[in-house]
C-alpha cells in the first residue's frame, strides 16, 4: 500500500551529531515520530542526505548534512485485521496492556502474515493506532517469544510510542520500567539468587539461534530461585526462578539460563540437551513436561510510567494453565529465604 504524500521536515547535522547513525538523528532532531517510524520511513525512499535518497537507517551523518525526510500521510495497514479473543487487562486511548497466550505470534513475518497478535490488535483498535512507516498500525515496543506468555503494552498513538520507547531503551536504569518472567528450568542453583552478565549476539553458525558470544551486546539477567523441585531419588532435579531483565536482547532469559546450566523445562532451541532430565521425574510430572510442547517461561510483571500522564502503572499475571498444571506434577521442595 503507498502512503499519499504529507508533508517534509528538515534539519542541519550539528558537529557533536556527527558519526550518529541516520535514524537516531532524525528521532533526535525530530521526535515528533518515533526512531522506530524512521527506521521504517527511510527503506522506503522518504528521506534524502543532501539531496540523495538514503534507503539505510544505519547510515552514519556528518556535520553540515542537509536531512530531508517526507512524512506520508497515515494510511490504513496493509496488515489485514483479523477478530480474535484478547486478554486485555488495561486500556485507554494511549496504550493496551494485554496477556498473551503461548503460541501467539506477535507480528506479521515469512510464514506468519495472519493469525498474529498484530492482526488482531489492527481489529480490536480501529483507527486508533501509532503511524509506523505511514501505515496505522500499533507500536509493538517489546515483543515475547511465540512460545512465551505473558504480559506485554503496545503503544495505540505516535506520543506513547516514542515514549515507551525510550523506557525499554533505557532498560529500567533511570525510570520505573520493571519485566519479570518466571521461569521453570532444569537442575537447581547452588544459592538463592544470582546475576548473569554475559554478552548475547547470533550464532556463529545457526543464524536463526542467539548465543552468549565475545563481541555480542551487553546482556544482564537477575534470578532467585522460588522454588525447589526434586524428582523420584529425592534429588533436586528443577527449579522455579523468578528472573528480571536489565537488558532486553533476543531470547535473553532462555539464552543465559541456558549458558548457565539451567536452561528453560521445554525449550527445543536451548535445552534440548537436557531430555533425559525428564526421566528423573515421577510419572506425572514427566507427563506434563511431554505435553507442554513450549518453554517454561511466562512474564508475569510488568512496571511502567504512563506515556502521556507520568502515572506509575504496574501490572501481574498469574501463570497460566500449563504451567500451573507443570507446577503441580513437580511439587514444591520449599522455598529459600
Amino acid at each position: 500500500m503507498v502512503a499519499m504524500a504529507g508533508r517534509s521536515e528538515k534539519f542541519i547535522v550539528h558537529p557533536d551529531e556527527a558519526g550518529a547513525r541516520l535514524d537516531r538523528a532524525m528521532a533526535t532532531r525530530l521526535p515528533r515520530h518515533s526512531r522506530s517510524r524512521y527506521k521504517a520511513l527511510i527503506p522506503g525512499g522518504h528521506v534524502a542526505v543532501n539531496g540523495a535518497t538514503i534507503r539505510d537507517p544505519s547510515e552514519r551523518v556528518n556535520a553540515g548534512d542537509a536531512i530531508r525526510v517526507a512524512i506520508p500521510l497515515l494510511v490504513e495497514s496493509a496488515i489485514a485485521a483479523e477478530r480474535m479473543p484478547l486478554d486485555i487487562v488495561y486500556e485507554d486511548d494511549a496504550i493496551l496492556v494485554l496477556d498473551k497466550p503461548a503460541g501467539l505470534v506477535v507480528h506479521p513475518a515469512a510464514g506468519n502474515w495472519s493469525g498474529t497478535l498484530v492482526n488482531a490488535l489492527i481489529a480490536h483498535c480501529g483507527k486508533s493506532l501509532s503511524g509506523i512507516g505511514g501505515e496505522k498500525r500499533p507500536g509493538i515496543v517489546h515483543r515475547l517469544d511465540k512460545d512465551t506468555s505473558g504480559l506485554m503494552v503496545v503503544a495505540k498513538c505516535d506520543r506513547a510510542h516514542r515514549a515507551l520507547s525510550a523506557q525499554f531503551a533505557d532498560h529500567g536504569r533511570s525510570g520505573v520500567l520493571r519485566r519479570g518472567y518466571l521461569a521453570f528450568v532444569w537442575g537447581a542453583p547452588d544459592r538463592p539468587r544470582g546475576t548473569i552478565s554475559k554478552p548475547i549476539g547470533r550464532h556463529a553458525q545457526k543464524r536463526e539461534r542467539m548465543s552468549v558470544r565475545e563481541g555480542g551486546r551487553a546482556a544482564v539477567t537477575h534470578w532467585e530461585v522460588r522454588e525447589r523441585y526434586a524428582g523420584r531419588s529425592g534429588a533436586l532435579v528443577a527449579s522455579l526462578l523468578e528472573c528480571r531483565l536489565e537488558t532486553g536482547r533476543t531470547h535473553q532469559v532462555r539464552v543465559h539460563l541456558a549458558a548457565v546450566g539451567h536452561p528453560l523445562v521445554g525449550d527445543k532451541t536451548y535445552g534440548s540437551g537436557f531430555k533425559t532430565k525428564a526421566n528423573q521425574l515421577g510419572p506425572a510430572a514427566r507427563e506434563q513436561v511431554a505435553a507442554l510442547g513450549r518453554q517454561a517461561l511466562h512474564a508475569y510483571m510488568l512496571a511502567i510510567e504512563h506515556p502521556l500522564d507520568g502515572r506509575h502503572l504496574e501490572f501481574f499475571s498469574e501463570l497460566p494453565d500449563d504451567l500451573l498444571r507443570l507446577r503441580r506434577s513437580l511439587g514444591a521442595q520449599g522455598t529459600p529465604a
